[in-house]
């Protein structure tokens, strides 16, 4: 008798577990579904709105009228690379300077970043960025992730900076190594968005945006003998150069110039003792002519300014 018991009883539990299985799966497709709405409304929440994630949500759910089930969520600050309205995820540092045009220089090739027009807020940009100096000249919006970093960030406060430079990996497992986004940047660009004090790293937001520059894109001559080089500065729109043409007053075709490093182009031709025209083209495709923007004069280490802008 007091076998049959524990057999009923043996069945008994496992009807119930079977039944609570079936009783389960409408609510695992309901929680998952749940869960995948929050991430999609996560994702599209926009920074501007400045929300604290680290909130505990309550979320309730009636399963047949019968059962509530409250699902807590512990949410955390959003990881992933990409935000909403353009805006990635990187980290930031600063090198040791101060706004002495001269400490402001860097692998894009501009001597002083005052003369060409882009001021004190400058970056250097990792690999992943930097792309191999297509990326010099370019804009790029800043701010500090206060959620991430209350102690050391700046609530609300952005920056726009230019690149100029290049971050190179090194072999601690760095913060400039592929392929993570980072930036460099220059003292006076970082104490826009970080508290001074901090001599160490604080998560940032980034985005490209558009460069102001005033006055018109300035063509730089380089080179020597019949080497001839131009860099180009000051330019607006999306400030990163993707191709560069050159026409001499003695010729009637254009000829493509060839990048040499960063922001420096370099011509197969001779140029020298002609007015030289350029046919510049952006990253975004936007694409210029300064004809006879160059005089004939001209010479090594001379900076001509171009009536037109980028906009």
């Amino acid at each position: 008798m007091h076998e049959i018991e524990v057999h009923v009883s043996e069945i008994s539990r496992n009807n119930h577990r079977q039944n609570a299985l079936v009783f389960n799966r409408p609510l695992i497709k309901r929680l998952q579904k749940a869960f995948f709405s929050i991430k999609q409304t996560l994702l599209n929440i926009t920074l501007s709105l400045e929300l604290s994630l680290s909130r505990s949500t309550k979320i309730y759910m009636e399963m047949n009228g019968k059962d509530l089930v409250t699902v807590i969520l512990l949410v955390g600050t959003l990881s992933v690379g990409m935000c909403s309205n353009g805006w990635i995820r990187a980290h930031a540092t600063y090198y040791g300077v101060n706004d002495s045009p001269a400490s402001l220089g860097g692998a894009c090739g501009y001597d002083n970043p005052y003369h060409a027009g882009f001021g004190a807020h400058t970056t250097a940009l990792s690999g992943a960025l930097f792309r191999n100096g297509e990326s010099c000249g370019g804009c790029y919006q800043v701010r500090c992730d206060y959620w991430a970093d209350p102690k050391w960030c700046l609530r609300g406060a952005a920056v726009t900076v230019t690149a100029t430079n290049f971050c190179p990996s090194n072999n601690n497992g760095g913060w400039c190594n592929l392929p993570r986004h980072h930036f460099d940047m220059s003292m006076p660009a970082f104490f826009r968005i970080a508290r001074r004090g901090n001599e160490g790293i604080v998560p940032v937001f980034y985005r490209r945006v558009g460069c102001k520059r005033r006055g018109g894109v300035r063509f730089t001559m380089r080179g020597q003998g019949n080497f001839n080089m131009v860099i180009l500065s000051n330019v607006g729109g999306s400030g990163a150069v993707k191709a560069v043409a050159v026409r001499g007053s003695r010729g009637k075709t254009w000829r493509q110039m060839t990048r040499n490093w960063g922001a420096n182009w370099q011509s197969s031709g001779d140029l020298r003792g002609q007015r030289l025209s350029f046919r510049v083209t952006l990253l975004d495709r936007k694409t210029m002519t300064f004809l006879n923007v160059v005089p004939s004069s001209w010479w090594f280490g001379q900076t001509f300014s171009g009536r037109g802008q980028f906009l």
